[in-house]
């Protein structure tokens, strides 16, 4: 399910005026690639601005983009991992005529300094979810033809199903790296291509809901109140549930 104007799939209209468009089963067939040519462009911006990339989580079989991670390691002025994906960008999304120029974008993350990323943490949901949704989310508008953007609302599955076992994220909003200096933003890679990041923040069922209500100012506005960011923290509470049930 999205909250995007997107003109695929079936849409119905959101109390915000926001279309929510829902997606049938992939029809596209699987298209293999072997490489992306920005990647090392992309690599040597993520170290100048976020980090050294201490691992690269290379895709062994890609399907219409070749797909890999960039995993920096918390340092003292970043106490925390950072994940970035490379490969999103290698094809154009299809992006209202309107914006245009935001037809390319790469995503990121961040996870606590005491999140396990071993192999063989890393075959447990319960520690692989953030990247999977990373993959999975960056794979998305290839499969469909469609466009994600700041603010635009993925939910996972119809009804959302939580991410994994330990958690009750159930979906995601794209928003802006506010971990990550400015300059990090955007990447000029020629002069017909800029490549934009975003964050990717997990919701709960109702931060979702009250998203489609309120609109994502909303949503937004009580991420800065409540100090939410790009820093994946399973313990915090819905920004929308009232102080008094906390107790």
């Amino acid at each position: 399910m999205k909250d995007e104007p997107i003109n695929t799939g079936k849409t119905e209209n959101a109390p915000a005026s926001t279309p929510i468009y829902r997606y049938e089963p992939r029809s596209k067939p699987a298209e293999m690639v072997v490489d992306y040519p920005d990647m090392e462009k992309i690599e040597k911006h993520v170290e100048r601005y976020v980090g050294n990339v201490g691992m690269v989580y290379h895709e062994v079989i890609s399907d219409l983009v070749h797909l890999d991670i960039f995993l920096v390691n918390p340092s003292p002025e970043r106490n925390f991992f950072t994940l970035v994906t490379s490969g999103m960008s290698q094809r154009p999304m299809k992006a209202p005529p309107e914006a245009e120029k935001f037809q390319y974008a790469e995503l990121m993350i961040c996870l606590p300094p005491y999140w396990p990323l071993n192999d063989e943490a890393l075959k447990d949901e319960t520690f692989y979810w953030p990247l999977r949704q990373l993959k999975i989310l960056a794979r998305f508008p290839h499969e469909y033809d469609t466009w994600v953007w700041y603010g635009h609302t993925i939910a996972n599955g119809e009804p959302p199903r939580p991410f994994a076992p330990d958690t009750k994220f159930s979906g995601i909003v794209l928003a802006l790296p506010v971990l990550s200096p400015q300059e990090f933003w955007t990447l000029e890679i020629n002069e017909n291509k800029t490549v934009f990041f975003l964050s990717v923040i997990p919701l709960y069922k109702d931060e979702m809901e009250m998203k489609l209500k309120k609109g994502s100012e909303d949503l937004f506005k009580r991420f800065d109140r409540q100090g939410v960011s790009e820093l994946l923290n399973l313990k915090r509470p819905s920004v929308y549930k009232k102080w008094w049930r906390l107790f």
